[in-house]
Formats: structure tokens, C-alpha cells, sequence
């Protein structure tokens, strides 16, 4: 537990975050698709490469999720993405799992696969430098969601967290309630605590140690997130869970920042922080488009937007003078990785 240790209390840094580049090689071409380059991967390593050498990123990032892909990948100079990662003291994490697939018995719901060769695997990820991992699974609100398949995301999720924890990486435990449908928010708050209640029953019977993990949960906007997104952690999460990191969910990247900030207005028992995709990354990737003299001017957007979030962090973020780009929304219903 003290690699462990050491690795959760360097994410969990006050001012700063989590950037999460673990989309799939599939996904990651639609982003490149979205300013005219092909899916390959010397574009992939490119556009990984302007991210992970941006200078002075460690100010804001404390971790990277990379895709498998890219924890193997070096610059064009021929040094590891992982060695750039670590020289900003950022910790590399990677995505271990294998994506969602219908689950039998189930109403049109999804369960997340991977737990087959989980170990071998995080052995091998962790020699190569990864210190951390993230397993996403979903639970759909219009689909009921059933008790199977709150069963099976819960169980899916400690399994994994145990086998990480049994190979030194610290996991990042992501049961994502989409944000599908029109229901209401007191329905959200319903089924999240459902959620979590199921996923830390099965932490405790797979013997995961709490202080060595960290949550990925999504938030509502502003005007409810302290009332209710705060209110369902604090009556499911113990206080022993050292980091809760937000994701995006397909906000724009203002939102994603202002709704960060507002839960860091009062006094949390955790390390409340962000680990956003889409939301550090829409305007460096339309600012780049692909072009080798833009490099600079992308990894500035980056920064600008780290910086952002490092604020809301710590609850001293104003959205005064955010561009009109970066207030435009990014939700895609059923968002894949």
C-alpha cells in the first residue's frame, strides 16, 4: 500500500486534476475526423504528443489516463510519453478496461468487460510506468435501470479495484449514471444512491482498502450540484475515500469548470477535483487542426483551461472573459471511449 499511497496523495494534490486522454483508438479518430485528419497513428501520437509535452502542465495536472496505445508510445524524440509525464511530476494512469456490451437478462442495458486477464495485464502496465487505472461502466436512468445491472456495475467495479490495488495501481472507481432522459433530478439523486450504496457493499466484500481509491462520479449543473450531488456523497461516501474527480459528461468545458467550482464553495470531507476528456480538450484540438505551427498556441489553450479547473479546485474560479467556444455544449447521448 505505499506505492499506493504515494501515487493517491500526488493526484489528489490541491489546484489540480486529472487529464484524461484514455479514449479508444476508434474514438480518438473522431476527434481527429472533427479537424480533417485521418485515424492513424502517427496523427494519434501527434496530437498525444502536444498534450503530454506541454510545458508547465504539471502546475494544474496531476494525472494522465492514457490509453494502452499511448502508454507504450514515445515522442518523435524518442522519449516516453510516461518519462514527459513524470518530469511535471504527473502521474501516468491508464484505462483497463475492455468497453460496455449489452448485458443478457437485462432492459437494453450495458455491463463493462475486461476482468479476464486483469492482473497480467496491470502487472505489465505498472512495469511500464503506470501508476494508476480506470474502469468506466455506465448505469442508464431510462432503462430502469434494473437490479441486475446495478448488481453487475457494482461487482464489476470492486473486482477490478481489488486486482488493481493487488498489483500497486491505485483505481479510480467510475459507476457513471448517464445522463440520458428527461427524468428529474430527484430521480438522479435516487438512483446514484442506489448506485453507490451497491458499489461500496461489493469494495467492502472484495476487501478493497478505501483509502486507496478514487471516485469518477458525474454532477448536475450549478444551481443543484451542492444541494444534490453533494448531498448523495456524503451520505454514500465514507470519508476515508481520499479524492472524488468529476467527469465532464459532455459539458462544455465552461460548465464542466463552473459546476467544479461550485462544489469546492463549502468544506468536503475529500479531495473534490476534476478528470476531464472533452472538457480540457475541445479547444486545443480546433485550435491545433492538425497543423505542426499551431503546436503552441494548442498546448497555451491547454494550459488556459488546466489553469481554469486548478481554480475551481480550489473554489476561486470566475467564467468572466471565457471565450464564446468554450461555452458550447458537448453531450453525445450514449458517449463511447
Amino acid at each position: 500500500m505505499t506505492k499506493i499511497i504515494s501515487s493517491y496523495k500526488t493526484i489528489a494534490s490541491p489546484g489540480r486534476g486529472i487529464l484524461a486522454i484514455d479514449e479508444s483508438n476508434a474514438t480518438c479518430g473522431k476527434r481527429l475526423a472533427s479537424i480533417g485528419l485521418d485515424n492513424t497513428e502517427t496523427n494519434r501520437q501527434a496530437y498525444r504528443q502536444l498534450l503530454l509535452t506541454t510545458p508547465g502542465l504539471g502546475d494544474y495536472i496531476s494525472g494522465a489516463i492514457l490509453f494502452e496505445e499511448t502508454l507504450y508510445q514515445s515522442t518523435t524524440d524518442g522519449k516516453k510519453f510516461v518519462d514527459c509525464l513524470r518530469e511535471e511530476n504527473i502521474v501516468p494512469g491508464i484505462k483497463v478496461d475492455k468497453g460496455l456490451v449489452p448485458l443478457p437478462g437485462s432492459n437494453n442495458e450495458s455491463w463493462c468487460q475486461g476482468l479476464d486477464g486483469l492482473a497480467s495485464r496491470s502487472t505489465e502496465y505498472y512495469k511500464q510506468g503506470a501508476r494508476f487505472a480506470k474502469w468506466r461502466t455506465v448505469v442508464s436512468i431510462p432503462c430502469g435501470p434494473s437490479a441486475l445491472a446495478v448488481k453487475e456495475a457494482a461487482w464489476g467495479l470492486a473486482r477490478y479495484a481489488a486486482i488493481s490495488q493487488d498489483n500497486g495501481l491505485v483505481p479510480i472507481v467510475e459507476p457513471e449514471i448517464l445522463l440520458d432522459g428527461d427524468h428529474p433530478i430527484e430521480r438522479t439523486l435516487e438512483v446514484a444512491e442506489k448506485v453507490w450504496s451497491e458499489v461500496f457493499f461489493y469494495l467492502a466484500e472484495n476487501n478493497v482498502v478505501l483509502e486507496g481509491i478514487l471516485l469518477k462520479p458525474s454532477m448536475a449543473s450549478p444551481e443543484t450540484i451542492a444541494k444534490y450531488t453533494l448531498t448523495m456523497l456524503k451520505r454514500r461516501v465514507p470519508p476515508a475515500v481520499p479524492g472524488i474527480m468529476f467527469l465532464s459528461g459532455g459539458q462544455s468545458e465552461v460548465e464542466a469548470t463552473l459546476n467544479l467550482n461550485a462544489m469546492n464553495q463549502a468544506p468536503n470531507p475529500w479531495h473534490v477535483s476534476f478528470s476531464y476528456a472533452r472538457a480540457l480538450q475541445n479547444t486545443v484540438l480546433k485550435t491545433w487542426q492538425g497543423r505542426p505551427e499551431n503546436t503552441e498556441a494548442a498546448q497555451k489553450s491547454l494550459l488556459v483551461r488546466a489553469k481554469a479547473n486548478s481554480l475551481a479546485q480550489l473554489g476561486k474560479y470566475s467564467a468572466e472573459g471565457e471565450s464564446e467556444e468554450a461555452k458550447k455544449g458537448m453531450f453525445v447521448k450514449g458517449y463511447t471511449y
